[in-house]
């Protein structure tokens, strides 16, 4: 049995060492996205990568069953989702998925100071975060895209979800990172359960499943990347309120998107976020990622 490279997620790390992997991080970030677009939202080589998606599409053979379906329901649910077939739940809960996403940077980019006004490297990384975020959306839509669903809408949250998410990154960073942390851990979690699941209601459609695989690897590699980074900026106490946070922020945000549980098995997702150490991951995302010192072995 091969010895463990990485150290779980929750470990101990000393202040010295999470300011050296900031200093760590900002390197790999500059070099991962390269140049940032403030205005556009957007980074050089996230742009480039996405444009070789565009103009080279990749169509399903078979169209959905019933695209209409995923229209009437991709922003709210308003059939019995047991009625729906799992290629269109799974679409339209990861919609929902990517929309509370978008829905949270968009509300933290007016908040978080611009590159020009940023003096600290975290207030750098954070800017290039959120930028990084914005390019999944763009990178969720060209999966919709690529299942023929081409109508796709990014539609606000209501009155109240919009204002929670507009407030949050204006609370103090002792606050407002252990459940910022969390959230970046789900996104993992989510989106290595989203992949297998691709892998299996796709199976007869390889050119489609291996297109999605590719874009939605092009957002775990940065997600990995910002688990790490969020770790970075607690001690001891926030690592402890992080980790009793995620059963129940995993469950209540889970609940708020309705196939979720006719697709996955929250409990499973619970515990792997726990449990999170990097080991299960694929080697070609960890190779683009990007992991904290401490979580070395």
């Amino acid at each position: 049995m091969s010895q463990a490279k990485y150290l779980s997620i929750f470990s101990p790390a000393s202040r010295r060492q999470r300011q050296e992997n900031f200093e760590n991080y900002w390197q790999f970030t500059q070099q991962h996205g390269g140049e940032l677009f403030e205005e556009e939202k957007d980074l050089f080589k996230k742009r480039s990568r996405l444009r070789h998606f565009q103009e080279n599409p990749v169509q399903m053979k078979r169209q959905l069953v019933n695209p209409e379906a995923f229209y009437r329901n991709y922003v709210e649910m308003q059939d019995d989702p047991e009625s729906l077939d799992r290629m269109t739940l799974m679409l339209t809960g990861m919609y929902k998925f990517a929309r509370h996403e978008w829905a949270g940077i968009k509300g933290a980019w007016d908040s978080v100071p611009s590159m020009a006004n940023s003096y600290t490297v975290e207030d750098k990384i954070s800017r290039v975060h959120l930028a990084e975020e914005f390019c999944h959306v763009r990178l969720f839509d060209e999966m919709f895209r690529t299942c023929g669903l081409d109508k796709v809408q990014w539609v606000p949250l209501g009155p109240i979800k919009e204002i929670i998410y507009e407030q949050f990154p204006r609370f103090p960073e002792f606050l407002m990172s252990p459940p910022a942390f969390v959230t970046e851990l789900m996104g993992v979690t989510f989106y290595c359960h989203l992949a297998r699941l691709i892998d299996e209601l796709l199976a007869e459609e390889p050119e489609v499943r291996q297109r999605l695989r590719e874009l939605l690897d092009e957002i775990t590699i940065d997600e990995v990347a910002h688990v790490g980074q969020r770790r970075n900026f607690m001690g001891p106490a926030g690592i402890m309120i992080s980790r009793a946070l995620v059963k129940p922020f995993y469950m209540l945000f889970f609940d708020d998107i309705p196939e979720i549980k006719y697709l996955f098995d929250v409990n499973q997702m619970i515990k792997d976020g726990i449990a999170f150490d990097f080991n299960e991951l694929p080697n070609h995302l960890i190779e683009h990622s990007w992991i904290p010192s401490y979580c070395k072995t």
